[in-house]
């Protein structure tokens, strides 16, 4: 057992707090990883406003990189001293999915077996199974995917979650290629993965739209060739005025509400392809005229973490960012300190950070 510091949630709208906690040694199949950086992403306030489930207290964090401290029992592809991106899609391997050649989809992923606790021993429920606003935390061995040393943390690290849901909704879902016309509506940074990953399979045009005039300006810097002010035109004609009247091959929506899904779903060429990736909340209900679904056929897809494989889109696109091709550095707004979570919530709800990145010395 190791005592660490950590960023807890106890109560939904309770501010977090930073506090002690217990990481068990890693058991069969477990491996204990100290962090060295983790960003602050968007779920990690779902989780705090009890968005995503009452079982508080939470230990927040989980788009994290570090190094293996231990291994627990039957992990041999791991070792102590390994440099690793955590994921929350550890694939199992003998689900239905699996079986078929589609680990990406894997319906049954694991997660550490032992609780981590608070000093008093009351188990913590881990942000996304891996709860990494802590000096250490405590995850199954197929959350962690070896990636090239040399990689800076607080960069790398976005790619176990926000980043790779982005790019890969691009990607791996809506398969963007080159000469494609692809467009993003909801340029936070999920919505600017999506225009980096657009960007990095040779879309030629690349269309940015959101209400935030810094947002857009941010998804220039990603590789948007067009900006559409949601706030000032219709996105649906600025879409199709900039696609030759036609409409996008590929309509990404990372907002995630029957608003800008509606955009997305007339703002696509005749058989293309819409890409839900923001995720909406229980309540909301979407309306569209069946005839229009028939007839403008193409596909209509939910990116749940980028489709990704993470034993092959983390080291590739580590790779990718080292020899300049993705620009993953841009993506870190700021680093901060443990302490500064709370704070980093309140400027990510204000639209003032792409990410906020907790770094440990």
């Amino acid at each position: 057992m190791t005592q660490v510091r950590a960023v807890v949630s106890t109560g939904k709208g309770k501010p977090v707090e930073v506090t002690t906690i217990d990481v068990p040694d890693p058991g069969p199949g477990e491996a204990r990883v100290r962090v060295q950086a983790c960003g602050v992403c968007h779920t990690d306030l779902h989780y705090r406003e009890g968005g995503i489930s009452d079982e508080y207290p939470f230990l927040l964090g989980h788009e994290a990189a570090g190094v293996v401290d231990s291994v627990g029992e039957g992990v041999h592809d791991l070792e102590p001293g390994d440099f690793v991106v955590l994921n929350w899609r550890a694939v199992c391997g003998t689900c239905r999915a699996c079986k078929r050649g589609r680990p990406q989809y894997c319906f049954d992923t694991h997660n550490a077996a032992q609780p981590m606790t608070l000093a008093d021993g009351t188990p913590l429920s881990p942000a996304l199974g891996i709860g990494a606003f802590a000096e250490q935390t405590l995850v199954h061995s197929g959350q962690c995917t070896k990636v090239d040393p040399a990689a800076r943390p607080a960069v790398v690290g976005l790619l176990g979650c926000g980043m790779m849901a982005g790019i890969g909704a691009a990607v791996n879902t809506g398969h963007a290629g080159p000469g494609d016309s692809v467009a993003v509506i909801g340029c936070g940074g999920v919505g600017s993965g999506s225009v980096a990953g657009a960007n990095l399979a040779g879309a030629r045009r690349i269309i940015a739209v959101d209400t935030d005039p810094v947002k857009l300006e941010w998804a220039r810097e990603f590789g948007a060739t067009h900006t559409v002010n949601a706030a000032e035109s219709d996105a649906v004609e600025a879409i199709r005025a900039l696609t030759d009247g036609h409409g996008a091959d590929l309509v990404v929506d990372a907002v995630g509400v029957p608003q800008t899904y509606t955009q997305a779903f007339y703002a696509r060429d005749l058989a293309g392809t819409v890409v839900l990736v923001g995720v909406p909340s229980p309540e909301m209900r979407l309306e569209l005229p069946l005839i229009d679904v028939f007839a403008r056929g193409g596909a209509l897809k939910s990116s749940w973490y980028g489709d990704c494989l993470p034993s092959r889109d983390f080291p590739m696109l580590v790779e990718m960012y080292q020899q300049g091709r993705l620009p993953l550095e841009k993506f870190v707004t700021e680093e901060i300190a443990l302490d500064q979570v709370e704070h980093a919530f309140e400027k990510m709800h204000r639209g003032e950070v792409l990410r906020s990145v907790v770094t440990f010395g």
